[in-house]
């Protein structure tokens, strides 16, 4: 197929005129029989890369994705685009499972969906070889490499039942991957090395947020005030999930909803369908949720604690802003999330423990840094970025950096001198001078240290402790004191510098401002909420997500043309041929009523 075809396809199916990004260079190498490793950011159109080829090309696509929900999610929104989707599944009932075998024998697909875990057994192979396959798309690819953050065994078994059939491209795609785990991927998939297509991970539309944990409903609050539409919080426990859910609720009047592993299947189930289904609800998560939704308008995700990963932190800030609109990734951190995550690696294998440290220190790194946040998170992918974006906290009020050394060896000093059994109150104590009763039963008034830190520096001390704990410079004791750990000594000696960053305090350098970079509707158009009034109804009476109708960035473009015909209606991005022929007539009443 011509590349002026590949277009008129594009249009026809999906309703864009032009290609975005790398898609073009990595569709070419599929209609050019070659395998590939795509690496995409999330919102940059991979599913594209296999989903146009598939309706192109002869023969059925198996797309081969590591979640039940994100396959129904995109077999959906294929469906929407009138592509011929189905997938074999433990969800789907043996009716389904059995009509859809038959259609893939009868060449009546262009897309199969399959777990890992179903794709790797020997009736699956068996199946394959009935019938034509066009192309093999192994989505999050990452999870076949035991480098990356989010390793499943059963991507490893791919390999060979991909090799049984040698005449069937490979694509394999992923939004998160550096360059150690992209070259484990090319290996274990058996992709050369010339396949490798990396588009970049920059995600300018989503402002990233970093600042210290305090009053986390307050704070989460106050993001959800600012932001209307849907958003994801992420938490470490189920305990703490379900309740932040309820006080979040509580405090906003919004609709917020838990989900974990350990509530029944049949609650997950529901809290997930209404969530894909809301414009404005709120679900409060374990960080499974999310990675089985293709949801393009997700307007926040904030964290409740410190992510595993730079490569995680990634991975889950990416479900924001998928439709390419403004979305905020806000991190709440504190101290105690670093020392819980420096304790646990005495629980990882021997092998993997330095690269869980690093992993540990790069997260550190991200909290602590005065610079661009979005520019340390590129540079952690390899990319070579500007010095600032523009789009995030530091760049947007820039902190004060102060040199905290001498002051750090003090700190040090006094955790060292009282035994390194003391939490940091006691420390304080200590350092300040303060009349305190046990600072004198235990001798500590009498230590070198006692009242050597001023009024002046004082208020430095409780985020400069932050800072060291997160580095891995203080470390706790198993009965809450504190120790020296890490790179203590180069700092008590002098040779380590200790830089930290004093961010402005929100409530003061924002008062009166109210971020409206979250807004679906900028300019109050009545046109655009009436289109999505409609948008609502169609989809309850199709039972589908509203935005498997269609995106809000489409329906602003409608309300900014006002088209007057189908033909022009057909000119909006996002506007296919199906969606035209079966919601086009109706679309364009609203727009000539308003």
């Amino acid at each position: 197929m011509t590349a002026p075809d590949l277009l008129d396809q594009l249009h026809a199916t999906f309703g864009f005129t032009a290609f975005r990004g790398v898609q073009q260079q990595v569709i070419d190498r599929v209609m050019a029989g070659q395998s590939s490793l795509a690496v995409m950011p999330t919102g940059a159109g991979k599913s594209l890369t296999y989903q146009l080829p598939a309706v192109t090309m002869d023969g059925t696509c198996v797309v081969i994705s590591p979640l039940i929900a994100l396959m129904h999610d995109q077999l959906r929104s294929a469906e929407a685009n009138g592509i011929r989707a189905a997938s074999l599944t433990s969800a789907d009932s043996d009716d389904y499972r059995e009509t859809a075998i038959d259609r893939f024998r009868s060449g009546d697909l262009d897309l199969l969906y399959v777990a890992p875990e179903r794709a790797s057994q020997p009736h699956f192979r068996e199946l394959l070889s009935k019938a034509r396959v066009s192309l093999f798309a192994i989505d999050e690819a990452h999870c076949v490499s035991e480098w990356g953050h989010d390793f499943r065994p059963d991507y490893r078994l791919l390999r060979p039942l991909m090799d049984a059939f040698p005449a069937v491209p490979r694509l394999a795609l992923t939004a998160t991957a550096d360059a150690h785990t992209r070259a484990d991927i090319l290996a274990q998939l058996g992709i050369p090395a010339d396949g490798l297509i990396v588009a970049g991970f920059d995600r300018p539309n989503i402002r990233y947020r970093v600042t210290h944990r305090e009053a986390i409903t307050r704070q989460l609050a106050a993001l959800m005030a600012e932001q209307p539409g849907p958003g994801i919080v992420y938490a470490p426990t189920r305990k703490r999930t379900e309740d932040l859910a309820e006080k979040l609720a509580a405090a906003t009047g919004r609709t917020v909803l838990p989900y974990h592993a350990g509530l029944p299947a049949e609650v997950r189930a529901a809290n997930q369908a209404a969530f894909v289904a809301s414009e404005d609800m709120v679900m409060v998560a374990t960080v499974a949720f999310g990675m089985g939704i293709d949801k393009p308008d997700v307007r926040f995700v904030a964290h409740a604690g410190v992510p595993k990963s730079i490569e995680s932190y990634y991975q889950e800030t990416g479900r924001a802003g998928r439709d390419g609109d403004a979305s905020v990734a806000l991190l709440l951190w504190a101290a105690e999330d670093f020392a819980r995550a420096r304790h646990r690696l005495g629980e990882v294998e021997e092998g993997r423990r330095a690269g869980e440290s690093a992993r540990i220190d790069a997260m550190a790194g991200l909290v602590e840094t005065a610079g661009c946040r979005r520019a340390l998170l590129l540079r952690h992918f390899g990319e070579d970025p500007p010095e600032t974006c523009g789009n995030c906290d530091n760049c947007l009020e820039a902190p004060g950096i102060v040199d905290a050394t001498t002051l750090a060896q003090k700190l040090l000093s006094a955790v060292y001198r009282t035994g390194q059994s003391y939490g940091f109150g006691h420390i304080e104590k200590v350092l300040t001078g303060a009349g305190d009763e046990r600072v004198a039963q235990r001798g500590h008034d009498r230590l070198s240290v006692f009242g050597i830190v001023n009024a002046e520096e004082s208020y430095l001390l409780r985020p400069l402790a932050r800072a060291l704990q997160a580095r891995g410079s203080l470390v706790p004791t198993e009965h809450g004191g504190l120790a020296l750990g890490g790179d203590a000594k180069s700092v008590l000696k002098g040779d380590a510098a200790v830089m930290i960053a004093l961010a402005p305090k929100p409530e003061r350098s924002r008062k009166g401002r109210r971020d409206r970079s979250g807004a679906v509707n900028p300019v109050g158009d009545p046109l655009f909420d009436a289109l999505r009034t409609l948008r609502r109804d169609l989809a309850l009476e199709a039972g589908v997500p509203p935005y498997v109708i269609f995106h809000d960035s489409t329906l602003r473009e409608m309300a900014a043309a006002r088209p007057a015909s189908l033909s022009a209606l057909g000119e909006i991005g996002g506007v296919g041929a199906r969606k035209l022929d079966a919601y086009g007539e109706a679309f364009l009443k609203v727009i000539q009523q308003n």
